[in-house]
């Protein structure tokens, strides 16, 4: 007994902890490099500006540079996850770094820059803003005209007014559009800021390399595009939009997000288009959540709310000057400017000789876009996660299909892509047919989707189809130097069954330019009739380069109805290269 007392016990060996090691993951660092390379396109050309006559910007920029190669050899060699994330700390500060100098530089803008600007500038003086002509606003060299199908160009303010609000305290800049970038800039900037800092941790690099890196986002902001603004009030709303007003209660966050949707509505037109999808698909996760009729309540709150801040923001000029208010925010609509862009409409515009139809590419865009919502309802749980996407698909068959209206939006299909996966979508309600689940459904279903796409499709085929209903001859061409032409004849034959009001404009390229201006010959041209017409140049003449390069095209454009019809030019016709004279 007293042995046994003696005896020790040998005391348990004690759990081993084993902590998960902070190692990033390849993935991280890839996106983290991707990131890291993307400053590298156009810092070049911005350093060579900056090395001529700002030598302290040329000179940060070469720190800037330093850091991008830094980081690139850090990012691959790093252990820990939380270096990694810091790095991407320092790709985000390079980043804005580079777009600050980049502004710096260039900072002058385009035509929605001036535009923007000389709005903020009228609304100080107590002017008025909307369906004011500002003609001089367009002889700089970086500003653009948009010519419109009845001959003339759009001079007046086209765009919600929150824009001119945010550049109105930036107007001591100085002159031209450089308040307007400003505003559109340090909103880009702090648009990349917030994105970066609501994604998870692992994809924030991806915020940096969307609205920072490449180079292209940065540009439209130096352009002073309102449609910056609106994205970057789009980025709160859209980062994990599927859980906006779960459980039936929208709170402070739920709050502030419906007034930045109804903020990013009042500075410019773009945003009206995905907020429908972003309304319908809350409504369908919250209905498979709550039911139909506390979803509807959601939807409301937020819908209200959205609409109370943009009437808000607009306050002012409804009561002011409400009939010219609602014509300039509608003009972007209404104001039948040319076709323009990469979709549908280059067929008309250079791989046949126009279309006699050219209104049905805006019918064609407006049911592409209505069906495409329908069948993000239908099928809200595959389509929800791309309703960002979805509605710029209806732009491609627009009259006016830019790039711009595609790639401003990219950042908000990054948020949706990381935060609104399709597992948020698992039990959203869909309207389905009372047929048994089986192949019958999924056929039912199929032919409902053929039958909403179908009208669109039709009417972009009558558009595509169209042939033009002008036919067009030069029969002479009046020259003052070998390579000026000052005036144009023209045989201009209507082979069209309605009386036609033809504006003419000489293009080398694949943009527009001037109209010319009609010398002599009938202004309108009767159904199944010829006439000759003389041209007079914008300006007195058109200049072309010595260089063959790109082809003319003698373009004619008419409003009512709305026509294209083109004329592919040689040189030897208008006697380019010859003393100067008639030919």
């Amino acid at each position: 007994m007293h042995l046994a007392e003696k005896q020790q016990v040998a005391p348990a060996p004690r759990a081993v902890r084993t902590e998960a090691p902070d190692v990033p993951a390849q993935w991280h660092r890839v996106l983290t490099l991707l990131a890291d390379v993307s400053l590298f396109i156009g810092t070049r050309s911005v350093w060579t500006q900056a090395a001529t006559h700002r030598v302290v910007l040329a000179g940060v920029i070469s720190v800037c540079y330093a850091a991008i190669l830094v980081t690139g050899v850090l990012a691959l060699t790093v252990r820990r996850a939380r270096s990694l994330a810091r790095l991407d700390l320092v790709v985000l500060v390079t980043a804005v770094t580079l777009a600050l100098c980049a502004w710096a530089l260039n900072h002058a803008g385009g035509d929605e820059a001036v535009l923007t600007t000389q709005a903020a500038r009228e609304l100080t003086a107590g002017h008025t803003v909307y369906g004011q002509p500002w003609p001089w606003l367009f002889h700089g060299p970086n500003v653009a005209l948009t010519p419109t199908a009845d001959g003339g160009y759009d001079f007046t303010y086209g765009y919600p007014p929150l824009a001119p609000l945010l550049t109105v305290p930036l107007l001591w800049l100085g002159h031209g559009g450089a308040p307007a970038t400003a505003a559109a800039t340090a909103a880009l900037v702090a648009g990349a800021v917030t994105l970066w800092r609501l994604l998870p941790v692992p994809w924030r690099s991806a915020a940096t390399m969307v609205c920072l890196g490449f180079g292209f986002l940065p540009s439209y902001a130096r352009q002073g595009y309102p449609a910056i603004i609106g994205m970057v009030l789009l980025i709160p709303v859209v980062v994990r939009w599927p859980r906006l007003g779960a459980r039936g209660r929208l709170g402070a966050a739920g709050v502030a997000r419906a007034v930045c949707l109804g903020a990013a509505c009042a500075a410019q037109q773009l945003p009206w288009f995905v907020t429908p999808f972003l309304l319908a698909g809350v409504y369908a996760v919250r209905r498979g959540e709550l039911g139909g009729r506390q979803a509807a309540r959601v939807v409301l709150r937020i819908a209200g709310t959205a609409a109370l801040t943009w009437l808000l923001i607009s306050t002012y000029f409804i009561v002011s000057e409400p009939g010219p208010w609602l014509r300039g925010v509608a003009l972007p609509l209404t104001q039948g400017a040319v076709l323009h862009g990469q979709g549908l409409v280059g067929i008309s515009l250079y791989f046949t000789h126009g279309s006699d139809r050219l209104d049905w590419y805006g019918h064609a865009g407006i049911l592409l876009a209505g069906a495409l919502l329908a069948l993000s309802v239908l099928f809200v749980r595959r389509l929800g996660p791309a309703v960002t996407v979805l509605p710029w698909c209806a732009f491609y068959l627009a009259t006016r299909s830019q790039d711009g209206y595609y790639l401003m939006m990219t950042p908000l299909w990054l948020a949706a892509a990381v935060t609104a996966p399709p597992p948020e979508f698992a039990r959203a309600w869909q309207p389905r047919p009372r047929t048994p689940a089986g192949p019958r459904r999924r056929a039912a279903l199929a032919a409902v989707a053929a039958l909403l796409l179908m009208p669109a499709l039709v009417s972009a085929a009558l558009a595509v189809t169209g042939g033009p209903p002008l036919r067009m001859d030069v029969t002479g061409a009046r020259r003052t130097s070998a390579y000026t032409v000052s005036r144009l004849t023209l045989r201009v034959a209507n082979t069209g069954g309605v009386a036609l009001t033809p504006h003419y404009m000489l293009t080398s390229g694949q943009g527009m330019s001037r109209y010319w201006s009609l010398a002599r010959g009938p202004a309108t041209i009767a159904a199944h009739r010829t006439a000759t017409v003389e041209l007079r140049a914008p300006g007195g003449r058109f200049t072309l380069s010595p260089k063959k390069g790109a082809g003319l095209r003698l373009r004619a454009f008419t409003a009512d109805p709305q026509t294209l019809s083109t004329r592919d030019v040689r040189r030897g016709e208008l006697g380019l290269g010859r003393p100067p004279g008639r030919s």
